[in-house]
């Protein structure tokens, strides 16, 4: 009897720190387990917040490329048989706003077949017949397409040579170097009197 009462006392402080040490134990794991759920949401939502923000931009961009005028680095669908794949863009003879539908630009071939005409790294001139930058028309109506398209009209070289007197030759920038042109044209080129780009061209819209 006297033993049981002295131990009595020391059997439940042993009780109870146990009962506690156990309580802490099941709180720090509930803890864990809703910290790690509560890192994985906010994970999960800083990805999903990042992937809507890129596909804002990547729309963005793209929306702003199709808006503003073909300049110092655009790239160009060569669409005749010249021999050039690629261009581009140097600079616009427009000026220092951009070239447009129908405009005449300065460009670097950077694609090209073998046995073209047109070499890789020519330095050429070509008329924008296709713009992916929307255009009005008189009757009302818009046209745009789908790509920024070129039809080459001439090199640098070309331009440079001299007559028999020294003097330059009258370069003209309405002569394309190849003998067909692929897809649609818009009837504009009437307008800048690229009459044979009509003549060659398989469709006019």
């Amino acid at each position: 009897y006297i033993l049981r009462t002295c131990l009595k006392p020391f059997l439940i402080k042993t009780f109870v720190q146990t009962q506690v040490t156990e309580m802490a134990a099941a709180l720090t794991s509930r803890l864990s387990k809703g910290g790690r759920s509560l890192l994985g949401g906010l994970s999960n939502a800083y990805t999903g917040l990042t992937n809507s923000s890129n596909g804002l931009m990547n729309g963005s961009i793209l929306s702003q490329q199709q808006r503003t005028f073909i300049q110092m680095g655009t790239v160009l669908k060569v669409v005749d048989n010249s021999g050039a794949k690629k261009v581009m863009c140097i600079q616009s003879r427009r000026g220092k706003k951009g070239a447009r539908l129908g405009d005449v630009i300065v460009g670097s071939v950077k694609d090209a077949a073998p046995n073209g005409k047109v070499k890789k790294t020519t330095v050429v001139y070509g008329v924008v017949v296709r713009a992916a930058m929307q255009k009005g028309r008189v009757d009302g109506s818009q046209v745009r397409f789908d790509d920024n398209a070129v039809v080459i009209v001439g090199t640098h070289k070309e331009k440079e040579k001299k007559n028999s007197d020294g003097k330059k030759k009258n370069f003209e920038y309405n002569q394309p170097t190849g003998t067909r042109v692929f897809g649609p044209v818009p009837h504009e080129m009437r307008i800048r009197q690229q009459l044979k780009i009509l003549t060659l061209a398989q469709h006019i819209v």
